[in-house]
């Protein structure tokens, strides 16, 4: 057997770790910094007579494995700092706040599982209680020892496979969350970005959405387009301020909520203050607002109404003048600033063939260049202006005018970004 180690050692070592930082004994956890690759082991047994029950150990390289003991659960907590890779626990120590007769002989482990999630647990028990040890891996320990049984090869390799197992059930955790994370943003995207309803109508849709920061899988943005049984057909943008999922679940709230009232004979002013009433409801905190375009364009789509709360107006190219800007002079509030807000309904003429831009501000709030200049609706305007000289429509318009976007803001925009395209050709 390998020589023992008393178990003054530890209180050594943790002693003159104390002294090294300048903490009193009692005082608190040690933040130490071990060597790169050494293990430390955290040892929590009641041993009244003091007898040791951890021999000497060695890493893979042949370095010493640290050492600290703790007799209670009190001591462990004090001592379980960053450097701590295992535990080594037994399971005879009576758990905090146990009543008399409880029957779960795991208590102690569980409390020190909700102590210590990151660290790698061993499970320490006797040869003639291995059950005990297999039901300690089902509730969380890495592996179990018998006390009987230990020695200093046996426990090295215990604790590295100990380590490295819950390195790997770290990895996979955090993977399998993030898998999760993915599909739950998925089904928020879809519900972000729906599929227009536009059967019987002779306009034609696109759309493109790009959520703002690399890798960023969705936003606050969103937008939807239905076709009323009277022929009129209704287009809606909104942004609902900030980014990530709580966002993006009240964005798909009110696009839900925005397709339900419009199929239901709302329009303008009454829609609006209804939505409002949504986002009061929904939102988390009172500083929550969203911006909303809506557009009901008549069966014959020769004209328009126009809705606007805080959003910039859209952008209408028609084939007998330039690309420009829809009044917006009647532009009301975003949505949950004000209580008593109202929307005025603005009738636009659009013509006989046009091609119509809904946005997010995600479009025209990116940089030019290394400058603080911002592109601004009047730098969208002359964008979409030389596309469009270019003989561009549709989806490649989009997608165009996006990427110059990003291009002229030298790289990912920080924003959300949606756009809506209809087209009515005579």
């Amino acid at each position: 057997m390998p020589v023992p180690v008393p178990r003054q050692r530890a209180a050594v070592e943790s002693g003159q770790a104390r002294a090294a930082s300048g903490t009193p004994a009692g005082q608190g956890p040690v933040r130490t910094k071990p060597q790169a690759g050494t293990l430390t082991l955290l040892v929590i047994e009641d041993d009244p007579a003091g007898s040791p029950i951890v021999p000497e150990m060695l890493d893979a390289a042949g370095r010493p494995i640290r050492l600290r003991t703790a007799r209670n659960l009190t001591e462990a907590e004090r001592l379980l700092t960053d450097d701590v890779q295992c535990i080594l626990l037994d399971l005879a120590l009576p758990a905090p706040g146990r009543a008399a007769g409880e029957n779960d002989e795991l208590a102690v482990l569980r409390h020190v599982l909700h102590l210590a999630p990151r660290h790698a647990v061993l499970a320490l028990t006797t040869s003639g209680d291995a059950e005990r040890g297999a039901e300690a891996v089902r509730v969380g320990a890495q592996d179990y020892l018998f006390r009987d049984e230990l020695d200093g090869r046996l426990l090295s390799r215990a604790i590295r496979y100990a380590v490295e197992r819950k390195r790997s059930d770290t990895a996979e955790r955090r993977l399998t969350e993030s898998k999760l994370r993915a599909q739950e943003n998925a089904r928020l995207e879809r519900g972000l970005l729906p599929t227009p309803l536009l059967e019987g109508s002779s306009l034609r849709f696109a759309a493109r959405y790009r959520p703002g920061r690399s890798r960023a899988l969705l936003g606050g943005d969103f937008y939807d387009t239905v076709r009323t049984p009277d022929g009129t057909v209704h287009a809606m943008i909104g942004d609902v301020c900030g980014h990530g999922p709580d966002e993006a679940a009240l964005g798909v709230e009110l696009r839900i909520a925005w397709r339900a009232l419009t199929l239901a004979g709302l329009c303008g002013d009454q829609l609006l203050s209804t939505l409002q009433q949504v986002l009061e409801h929904e939102r988390e905190n009172d500083e929550i607002f969203a911006t909303l375009c809506t557009v009901d364009i008549a069966p014959d789509g020769r004209r328009a109404g126009l809705c606007l709360a805080g959003h910039p107006p859209p952008l209408i190219a028609r084939r007998d003048r330039p690309a420009e800007l829809l009044p917006y002079d009647g532009n009301g509030p975003a949505l949950g600033l004000l209580t008593h807000a109202r929307w005025p309904r603005t009738q636009v003429e659009l013509g006989p063939s046009w091609s119509l831009m809904l946005y997010t501000d995600g479009l025209i709030e990116g940089r030019v260049g290394q400058g603080r200049e911002r592109l601004g609706q009047d730098g969208l305007v002359a964008l979409v202006r030389r596309r469009l000289a270019e003989g561009l429509n549709g989806e490649e318009l989009l997608r165009t005018t996006v990427g110059e976007v990003r291009d002229l803001n030298g790289g990912e925009l920080t924003d959300d970004v949606a756009v809506v395209l209809l087209d009515r050709a005579p």
